[in-house]
């Protein structure tokens, strides 16, 4: 089996470092200085479940021309998303799985339209990872489990074996027939999260600590509840208050990676998130007063 993980982050260089420690076939695709980095001194994870050193990798800084693979892992933003699907279609020229590890809904919508001869997968990440400034991978707490799944909730056979597999070496990836209704879960708290934290520029503890804040943030999370039964998303339990009883047990200095990056004066996800809930009611006429203020606030001083 043959891999490409695009993106060498936290998620792609946490997967792969797994995959690579245990003899899987993988190629990763990473630019600038990280290119230079795992080129020169390999992959490194550091976690509380396993350090991982990878000391050589093979690593291209575009995707390879008419090579063949039977799964690609895209981690990268999604504001590089569409380019990169543009060069899969060019240089990748059999059908492989492409799953994508982005916030929101936006990447397997796209790839539906975008790649309709291939079967659409659906990704969601439940871990909290990112590249140090010594550019190795640094999971944080004992959390890494990764749920994929076809988007149309069939059975998919190449993907159901790769998860078995790569469950065998402890890469907690789980395949999941109803994968559209974990996306969506994620995404109520996420564009909430994102959203709320980088407008008050606080972490989800003081957000919560205030009626106003913890309102907004609510309200929020309803906007996109309301919008996701708008495509046939049905949930066995409210999403809202699934999240809301979550919420007491996180960190009370947790923060987005929005946030981190707006304060870092980084590009943000804004219009992949707030920005795609605010575009999406407006074509079903649904209100979503919150999502539209993150927005038009945010943009006014970033």
């Amino acid at each position: 089996m043959k891999i490409l993980v695009i993106g060498v982050g936290g998620i792609g260089g946490f997967i792969g470092s797994y995959l690579v420690n245990n003899n899987y076939d993988v190629t990763f695709v990473a630019r600038k200085k990280r290119h230079i980095y795992l080129e020169s001194y390999g992959l490194k994870l550091e976690s509380e479940l396993r350090q991982i050193y990878c000391p050589k990798v093979r690593v291209t800084q575009e995707i390879p021309e008419e090579e063949f693979f039977d799964i690609i892992i895209n981690t990268v933003k999604l504001y590089d998303f569409d380019s990169v699907l543009d060069e899969i279609k060019k240089k990748i020229k059999n059908k492989p799985l492409i799953v994508p590890f982005q916030n929101g809904i936006y990447a397997e919508e796209k790839l539906k339209k975008t790649l309709p001869n291939l079967d659409t997968i659906g990704a969601v990440a439940q871990i909290s990872v990112f590249v140090d400034e010594r550019q190795i991978v640094k999971h944080v707490g004992k959390l890494a489990t990764f749920f994929v799944g076809a988007y149309n909730g069939q059975e998919n056979n190449l993907l159901q074996d790769f998860c078995e597999s790569v469950q065998k070496i402890g890469l907690k990836i789980i395949f999941k027939k109803n994968i559209k209704e974990k996306i969506w879960e994620k995404f109520i708290f996420l564009s909430a999260y994102s959203g709320i934290t980088t407008l008050f520029l606080k972490p989800i503890g003081q957000i919560f600590e205030d009626k106003v804040m913890k309102k907004k943030f609510t309200d929020a999370m309803l906007e996109t509840y309301n919008l996701s039964k708008k495509f046939g998303v049905s949930f066995k339990n409210n999403p809202v208050e699934f999240w809301l009883e979550k919420i007491k047990k996180m960190p009370f200095n947790m923060t987005s990676s929005m946030h981190v990056d707006f304060n870092k004066s980084k590009k943000l996800e804004l219009d992949w998130l707030s920005g795609s809930i605010e575009a999406l009611s407006k074509n079903y006429n649904i209100s979503c007063p919150v999502h539209k203020e993150i927005v038009e606030e945010i943009k006014k001083v970033k």
